[in-house]
């Protein structure tokens, strides 16, 4: 059963709807500490060097842009701290500072609250996407957890005037039908603006002519005597 059956079997106005704290305190530590979970609830392990964001299993989806589940981070050195976060078409990169994530009890520190952002291609020439995860990680410096495992939001983000979700990932086709349409637009836009500067330049021509035409047809040439003929 996934996420998004559970939440259709709660009562109306319920929603899977966890803190931070929440995530960390109750989700993560159980995960760590290989105890069960609740009743009903169903969060899988994930691989993100073999997933792609937009190739999420469908039991971790939540809503039709958000997916919640855990996953175990990959060292990117065996002797470093750093997570490698790689994919087969891009990289997770994180972006701002880490958040901290408080016990509402004690008000202590019991983890942190990375953001990322999913990067298409290679860096450090990656394009940015609108997939957007936050991953959170235990964070309990007198008793270190034994396995490395974290938990993972990922969402799509939404434009800026919340119409929709940008673009799952970047499409070379599609990219490059919108440089022909732009380079024609211009083309169009050019050829346009030579024509109507020809229609100028021939109205001006126009009106000359017949100043002109007036002007001969009312000169009246005077006599040596400064009299009309």
């Amino acid at each position: 059963m996934g996420l998004k059956d559970i939440e259709s079997s709660l009562p109306p106005g319920f929603r899977f709807y966890p803190s931070d704290e929440e995530l960390v305190c109750h989700y993560l530590h159980n995960k760590v500490a290989n105890q069960k979970l609740s009743e009903g609830t169903t969060m899988v392990d994930v691989d993100l060097h073999s997933q792609e964001p937009w190739e999420l299993p469908e039991v971790a989806k939540l809503t039709e842009n958000e997916w919640y589940f855990f996953s175990f981070r990959d060292r990117k050195y065996a002797t470093g701290s750093r997570s490698n976060r790689a994919t087969k078409s891009g990289y997770w990169k994180a972006t701002g500072k880490d958040r901290t994530v408080f016990d509402a009890s004690s008000h202590l520190v019991v983890g942190m609250r990375k953001t990322l952002v999913f990067y298409s291609g290679r860096a450090p020439n990656g394009i940015k996407t609108g997939w957007v995860m936050h991953e959170f990680r235990l964070e309990s410096p007198h008793s270190p957890p034994k396995e490395d495992w974290v938990l993972c939001r990922v969402f799509q983000k939404r434009n800026s005037n919340g119409s929709g979700v940008v673009d799952n990932h970047i499409n070379p086709l599609m990219e490059e039908n919108n440089n022909t349409t732009t380079t024609t637009t211009n083309s169009s836009s050019s050829s346009f603006l030579n024509l109507a500067m020809l229609q100028c330049n021939f109205l001006d021509f126009s009106e000359e002519m017949m100043m002109m035409n007036s002007d001969e047809h009312h000169h009246f040439d005077l006599n040596p005597l400064g009299c009309w003929p």
